[in-house]
C-alpha cells in the first residue's frame, strides 16, 4: 500500500531521477536469495566464486585480468546486485548440470565476472567487451541478464526455478495482443454482420507495415481514402475500426519474460493462472512488462531459441552415429571447412546467416575471423546495412580504409573504419571528450532517444570536453555529427558476439557433420512443412539423400539411415507425415524392430496393434508412400476398408486368444493370412507428388528435376524455393514444372495463378491478362517451363510476375553445375512469347447424332494428350452451314504422332495447319 501509487505520482511530477532511484531501492530490496555457505555475505561468497573461475578460465592470470575482475566486484558491491549474480549463476548451474544447452543476449556478455562464474562463454577481455555497456555506478537501473534456453527445454527451467523459490515468488509475465488497422476492420465487420467478401476488400487495402494505422493507411493507399469518403457503409466500418484500433484484445504469456521476487508476488502485483492446460500450476502476472519494471520487481529474460535445440539435437545424433562427443565451447575458432562454408555464402540453416541478403554479403565479404561473423550479425539491420558495401570492399582491399579522425584508428580498425557497434561509440566519446565509460554510456542512451532539448545539451558539453582534451571546436562538431546517427542504431558488440558465437556453432556442425547436422534441423523443424522443405532442398543441393518415409524403415521423426550402403541417407520418420501421431506408428516401429520388416499389408494387420490407426491416418500414411514396400498406393487406398476390417478381425483374435490352426505347430509354421486381392492400378506421378507436398512439404516422388538436385540449369539464376521477401523488385529466371494451375479473371479478362516447383521448393507465379494471352499454350500441369519475372511481395507471401516463358526440356546437357546464383547461364530456348500455329479440324455432320458426339469426345480427348503452344479450331460442316468453334482451353504441341492419331478419326483431307502472321 505504501508503495503503491508512489511511482505514478513520481512520474506525474516529472522526477525521473527519483522514479529509477525508487526501482532500483525497492529492486535490491525484493531481490531473491541463494543459500550462501555460513558466515558469507553475498558479496564474499560471489567474489569466491568469481576468482575460483579466473583460474578454470584463465590458467595464468595476468594482473591486467585480475584488476578487472576486482573492479567489476567492486562496481557489483557498490550497486547492490550481488544476489542479482548468484541467482543467475544458481540457474546455469541447474541447466549445466542437465546438459540443457544455453546461451546470454545483451550487454552481459561484456562481464568478466559472468565469463568466471560459467555464464557466458564469450571472452570478454579477447573481444575488447566493455562492461559499463552493461553495469556502471552511474546507471540508475536494474542490470539485464538475458538468458537463451534450448526452447525444447524451456519449461523444466521455468518448472526449477518454482521449485527453487517457491511458486509463489516465480511467474511467466503477461502480455497483450493489441488490435491492428486490418483485424480491428474484421472484428468490426463481423460485429455488424458484413459479409467476409465485403470486409476483406477494405482490409486487403491497408498496406504491409510495422505499425501501420488506418489514418495512415489511408494516406499511404488513396484507393482506401477514396472508398472511405465514397461509400457510407466503408466510412462506418472504419469509423468504428479506428475507436477500437491499439486496444488489447488477447493476453497471453510473454516470449521470455519472468519476474522473481523473494517475498510472494502477491503483495506486488496481481496474479492469475496460465490458461494453457500444460501449465496449470504455472501463474502470470497481471501487469505487463513494462509495469513490472516501473514497480522495481526483478524481471528476467528466459528466452526459448530453436537454433539452441538444434545444436543440441545435432551433438546427440553425431554421439550416436559417429561415437564422437562434440563439445560446442571447445570447438577450434579457425576451423578451415567453417570458414569455406561462409565464404561460400551457403548459409542455409545457419543461425542469423540464412537469409537470401544475408548470404550474398556473407559470400561477398568471406570472413576469415570470428569477428567478421559478429561484424555482419551487427551490420545486417536497418540503418547500418547501407555501411555493409564499405565494410565488405575494406575488408577486401578493393577501397582503402578510411578513418575519420587519426584518433580514431585504433578504436575502428577491427571494423576497418567504420562504427559498427556502441561500444565504438563509448569509446570515441571517452577518447574525444574525456568522459568515463559510464557517463559514455549515459551520453550514448541519451543522444538514441532523438530528444532535441536532451542533445543539444549533450552536444555542449562533448564538445566543452573535447576543448579540453585539446580538440577543436570544429573537430568536435565533425566527430559529434558521426556519432549521432549510430548511438541510435549502432549494435551491442556483446550481444554481436554472443549471437555470432552460436551462428560460428551451427556453422562448424554444418560443415563438418553435414548430415548429422541436416537430421538435427529435420527433426527440430519437422511440424513445419515449409521449414521441411527448405532444409530437405538444402540437403539435396549438398549431396545428402533425403528418403521418402517407408513403414519397414522409418523411425518416428527424421533419422540417419544407410540401407546397406556405405553412404548415410536420412529417412523421413512415419509422425512427419501430416495427420500420424507418434502413439499411431511406435506399436508399428516397435514390432519391426523386434519382428523383422513386415512382407505385405497382410502381415502388418496380422502382427501390429493398429486401434491408434484411424482411417484419416492410415490414408495419410498410404498417400505419402509410407506403405509403398507393401502394395501400391492405388490399390491400398481403393481397399482401405477392406484393409481396416482386416485388421480390426486380427486384433479381435488376439484379443480372445483365439488360435489359429497353424499356430499349434508353432511359430515356424506360416499362418496362411486372408487374401486381399489388391490389385489395381497405381495412381500417376503426379497426383503421388501433391499427396506428398500437401502431407510432407516436400515429394519424393521423383520429379523432371529430382536428376539435377543441388544443380542450377542452364538459363535459371535462382531456385524457385529461394525466391524469399528480400529478392523483392528483383527480376529473376526459375526453371520448374507446373504443379497447379487457378484461372481467374478481372474485367472480363482471363490470368492465371500458377505454382511452379523444383528440388529446393515452389513458388507462386502471377501471369496477367497480357502475359497470359500471348503464353497461354504454355500453361499446363505438369509442364515444365522456364519462366522470366518480376518477384513481388503480397499480403506478406512472395509471388514471381511472369514476363516470358519458355517451353524447357530437361536433359543431362543443359543441367548446370554450379550450385550458386549465377546471372549469366545461357538460355536454353528463345521464348516465342506468340502461338506461332493453328490447327483447324472439320468434322463432317451426318445422321447419326450419336456417332457424331463420339468423334467429337474422341477428338477433344487426343488433342489433350499433346499439350503445347498451338491454337485449336473445330469446323463443323452439316446441311450446307458450317459452325467454326474456336477451343479457348486447348492448345496442342503439333507433331507427327498427334496428325497420325488425328488423321485416323477425321481423314487427312479434313485437317490443315496455318501459320500464324502479324
Amino acid at each position: 500500500e505504501l508503495f503503491a501509487d508512489l511511482p505514478q505520482a513520481l512520474e506525474n511530477t516529472g522526477r525521473i531521477a527519483d522514479m529509477c532511484q525508487f526501482e532500483l531501492e525497492f529492486g535490491r530490496l525484493h531481490l531473491p536469495e541463494v543459500d550462501l555457505p555460513e558466515g558469507l555475505s553475498a558479496d564474499e561468497y560471489l567474489s569466491s566464486l568469481c576468482h575460483e573461475g579466473l583460474e578454470r578460465y584463465y590458467p595464468d592470470p595476468t594482473p591486467e585480468l585480475k584488476e578487472r575482475l576486482n573492479y567489476e566486484l567492486d562496481v557489483i558491491k557498490k550497486t547492490e546486485f550481488a544476489n542479482y549474480f548468484l541467482v543467475v549463476w544458481d540457474i546455469v548451474s541447474f541447466v549445466r548440470e542437465n546438459r540443457i544447452l544455453f546461451g546470454v543476449r545483451g550487454s552481459a556478455a561484456a562481464s568478466l565476472v559472468l565469463r568466471c562464474l560459467g555464464i557466458t562463454e564469450v571472452d570478454p577481455i579477447a573481444n575488447g567487451l566493455v562492461f559499463e555497456r552493461f553495469l556502471n555506478i552511474e546507471r540508475k537501473e536494474m542490470p539485464d541478464i538475458d538468458l537463451d534456453f534450448q526452447d525444447d527445454q524451456r519449461d523444466k527451467v521455468i518448472a526449477y526455478l518454482s521449485r527453487k523459490f517457491g511458486p509463489g515468488h516465480v511467474a511467466q509475465i503477461i502480455t497483450f495482443g493489441t488490435l491492428g488497422a486490418r483485424a480491428a476492420l474484421r472484428d468490426i465487420g463481423r460485429a455488424l454482420g458484413m459479409s467476409y467478401g465485403d470486409v476483406d476488400r477494405v482490409a486487403r487495402l491497408v498496406p504491409y507495415s510495422p505499425g501501420i494505422t488506418l489514418e495512415r493507411a489511408m494516406e499511404e493507399n488513396s484507393d482506401l481514402g477514396e472508398i472511405y469518403q465514397a461509400d457510407e457503409i466503408i466510412h462506418n466500418l472504419m469509423e468504428k475500426a479506428m475507436k477500437v484500433e491499439g486496444i488489447s484484445r488477447h493476453a497471453s504469456t510473454h516470449a521470455a519474460g519472468m519476474v522473481i521476487s523473494k517475498e510472494p508476488l502477491s503483495g506486488y502485483v496481481p496474479l492469475q493462472r496460465v490458461s494453457r492446460g500444460d501449465n496449470e500450476s504455472q501463474v502470470m502476472t497481471q501487469f505487463p512488462m513494462g509495469d513490472i519494471a516501473r514497480i522495481g520487481l526483478l524481471k528476467m529474460d528466459i528466452l526459448g531459441l530453436a537454433n539452441l535445440t538444434i545444436l543440441s539435437k545435432a551433438c546427440e545424433i553425431i554421439k550416436e552415429n559417429r561415437g564422437t562427443d562434440v563439445n560446442l565451447y571447445d570447438i577450434s575458432m579457425d576451423d578451415a571447412k567453417t570458414f569455406e562454408l561462409l565464404a561460400s555464402g551457403e548459409t542455409a540453416g545457419v543461425f542469423q546467416l540464412e537469409g537470401s541478403g544475408m548470404r550474398r554479403y556473407i559470400k561477398e565479404l568471406k570472413p576469415s575471423t570470428f569477428g567478421d561473423i559478429a561484424a555482419m550479425v551487427a551490420l545486417y539491420r536497418p540503418g547500418p546495412m547501407e555501411h555493409i558495401p564499405t565494410f565488405i570492399k575494406a575488408k577486401q582491399g578493393l577501397e582503402a580504409i578510411h578513418y575519420p579522425h587519426p584518433a580514431l584508428e585504433n578504436i575502428l580498425k577491427e571494423t576497418y573504419g567504420v562504427i559498427v557497434y556502441q561500444d565504438q561509440v563509448l569509446f570515441i566519446v571517452q577518447a574525444f571528450a574525456g568522459y568515463s565509460l559510464g557517463q559514455a554510456d549515459i551520453f550514448r542512451k541519451a543522444m538514441g532517444k532523438k530528444i532535441l532539448k536532451v542533445m543539444k545539451k549533450e552536444k555542449t558539453n562533448f564538445v566543452a570536453g573535447a576543448k579540453q582534451m585539446g580538440f577543436s571546436a570544429k573537430v568536435a562538431d565533425e566527430i559529434f555529427a558521426l556519432i549521432e546517427p549510430f548511438a541510435g542504431y549502432a549494435f551491442n558488440k556483446a550481444h554481436s558476439y554472443s549471437y555470432a558465437l552460436i551462428a560460428y556453432q551451427t556453422a562448424y556442425l554444418k560443415a563438418n557433420y553435414p548430415v548429422e547436422y541436416m537430421t538435427a534441423l529435420l527433426v527440430s523443424n519437422a511440424d513445419q512443412l515449409e521449414k521441411v522443405a527448405n532444409a530437405v532442398a538444402e540437403c539435396r543441393r549438398l549431396g545428402i539423400t533425403v528418403l521418402g518415409p517407408d513403414v519397414n524403415k522409418s523411425e518416428v521423426t527424421f533419422a540417419i539411415g544407410r540401407d546397406g550402403d556405405e553412404t548415410p541417407s536420412i529417412r523421413c520418420g512415419l509422425v512427419t507425415i501430416k495427420n500420424v501421431g507418434a502413439g499411431a506408428v511406435e506399436p508399428i516401429i516397435g514390432e519391426c524392430r523386434s519382428g523383422g520388416s513386415f512382407k505385405s499389408i497382410e502381415d502388418l494387420c496380422r502382427r501390429c496393434d493398429l486401434r491408434g490407426v484411424n482411417r484419416r491416418t492410415l490414408e495419410s500414411l498410404i498417400k505419402a508412400g509410407a506403405l509403398d514396400s507393401l502394395s501400391s498406393r492405388g490399390s491400398l487406398l481403393s481397399n482401405i476398408n477392406r484393409v481396416i476390417s482386416l485388421s480390426q478381425r486380427e486384433q479381435e483374435r488376439r484379443e480372445t486368444g483365439q488360435v489359429a490352426m497353424f499356430d499349434l505347430w508353432g511359430a515356424e509354421a506360416p499362418l496362411p493370412l486372408p487374401g486381399l486381392d489388391l490389385d489395381s492400378e497405381d495412381v500417376p506421378a503426379m497426383e503421388r507428388r501433391a499427396w506428398e507436398k500437401e502431407l510432407m512439404g516436400v515429394c519424393f516422388t521423383e520429379s523432371p528435376f529430382g536428376a539435377y538436385a543441388g544443380k542450377m540449369v542452364a538459363g535459371q539464376d535462382t531456385l524457385c524455393g529461394q525466391i524469399d521477401p528480400e529478392m523483392n523488385g528483383q527480376i529473376v529466371k526459375v526453371a520448374g514444372t507446373v504443379t497447379e494451375i487457378r484461372q481467374l479473371s478481372t474485367k472480363g479478362k482471363a490470368f492465371i495463378r500458377a505454382v511452379m516447383e523444383d528440388v529446393s521448393g515452389s513458388v507462386e507465379v502471377m501471369v496477367f491478362p497480357r502475359e497470359y494471352g500471348q503464353t497461354r499454350g504454355f500453361w499446363q500441369e505438369g509442364s515444365t517451363l522456364l519462366v522470366q519475372g518480376k518477384v513481388n511481395l503480397r499480403n506478406d507471401q512472395v509471388q514471381l510476375q511472369a514476363n516470358t516463358v519458355a517451353e524447357y526440356r530437361m536433359t543431362p546437357e543443359n543441367a548446370g553445375t554450379d550450385s550458386g546464383l549465377t546471372n549469366d547461364l545461357p538460355e536454353v530456348k528463345k521464348e516465342v512469347p506468340l502461338p506461332a500455329r493453328h490447327l483447324v479440324l472439320i468434322l463432317k455432320q451426318t445422321d447419326d447424332e450419336v456417332r457424331d458426339l463420339s468423334v467429337l469426345n474422341d477428338v477433344t480427348e487426343v488433342l489433350k494428350e499433346y499439350p503445347g503452344r498451338d491454337d485449336v479450331s473445330i469446323s463443323i460442316d452439316g446441311e450446307g452451314r458450317v459452325v467454326n468453334m474456336r477451343l479457348s482451353k486447348i492448345f496442342v504441341r503439333n507433331c507427327s504422332e498427334l496428325k497420325e492419331r488425328l488423321v485416323g478419326i477425321v481423314g487427312e483431307k479434313n485437317m490443315r495447319l496455318e501459320e500464324i502472321t502479324g
